[in-house]
């Protein structure tokens, strides 16, 4: 009886009394096989759309690109791509789209499906073939847990819930509170992240929302002009860097905003003064968290 190939390998498999005098250069090929099989291959998919083929040969590690786990796709593409792999073999891939130029790239095989990095996506895909279609391998937990996670400005979070854990969060009848503001299942809502510390400002500036700033007037008075259309829940802090607004006084600018419900500017002239200004509406404007 004749040697035969594994399904996914295509390691050479021999059977008694077959390959004499050959059977130790089958071996060493096969363990070669193994070896390329948890291997690394980079892939260059340059150009138009197209559909590239990787390919397995049986008892061979030439024209056997499909059989490495690590495969990272280059070049510049210039239209959709798609990368294949054959029918039928079982394994997993990690994936890695290096690739430039903003156009899709679907990973899959021959004759079945699998899936597609976005225009923009240049990262990696955990995936496995069935011998059918590809897979891809959720990357986030099931069961997640947040843990003293920093947000630079307000994002927009969902959360998926599965018996989570989530610190400094309260959980209840499948709903989630994050800072004050609630959620539900399938909901995504705005929450406002801590503030984001700026280096010492010295002269004139405008602020942003989210951002504290250490103000340090020195060498003079100057102003801070609040953000332009800011939203409910916006805020901006401050703070008297080197005790001097007794003598050099930091004026808030209103940019065109009430402050404490006023149509004026505030003036802040107390040494070592600190204080964090949130954004009601058009009738109050700026308000101070503390007097």
């Amino acid at each position: 009886m004749a040697s035969s190939y594994s399904t996914t390998l295509g390691l050479e498999l021999m059977v008694t009394g077959e390959k004499s005098g050959t059977w130790g250069d089958i071996t060493n090929t096969n363990l070669n096989i193994v070896e390329q099989s948890q291997g690394y291959l980079a892939k260059s998919i340059a150009g138009g759309a197209q559909t590239t083929a990787l390919t397995i040969t049986d008892g061979a590690t030439t024209s056997s690109d499909a059989r490495n786990l690590i495969i990272e796709l280059t070049g510049t593409i210039t239209g959709n791509q798609i990368v294949t792999v054959p029918d039928g073999i079982e394994k997993q891939y990690i994936v890695y789209n290096n690739t430039t130029g903003a156009f899709t790239v679907q990973f899959k095989t021959a004759s079945g499906t699998g899936p597609t990095f976005t225009a923009t996506d240049k990262g990696y895909k955990i995936v496995y073939t069935d011998g059918t279609d590809i897979v891809e391998v959720p990357t986030a937990p099931a069961d997640g847990s947040i843990t003293a996670a920093k947000l630079a400005t307000d994002a927009v979070i969902t959360v998926k819930i599965s018996n989570a854990n989530v610190t400094n969060a309260k959980l209840a009848n499948k709903s989630i509170t994050l800072n004050g503001v609630t959620a539900t299942l399938g909901s995504s809502v705005t929450i406002a992240a801590g503030t984001d510390w700026q280096a010492v400002k010295t002269t004139t500036f405008t602020a942003v929302a989210g951002e504290g700033y250490f103000v340090n007037t020195t060498s003079g008075a100057f102003t801070m002009t609040l953000p332009a259309t800011p939203t409910i829940g916006d805020e901006v802090t401050f703070i008297d860097y080197a005790g001097t607004f007794d003598t050099n006084n930091l004026t808030i600018g209103r940019n065109s905003e009430n402050i404490q419900g006023s149509a004026a500017d505030l003036t802040v002239s107390v040494e070592r003064a600190a204080n964090t200004l949130v954004y009601t509406d058009g009738t109050q404007g700026w308000l101070l968290k503390a007097k």
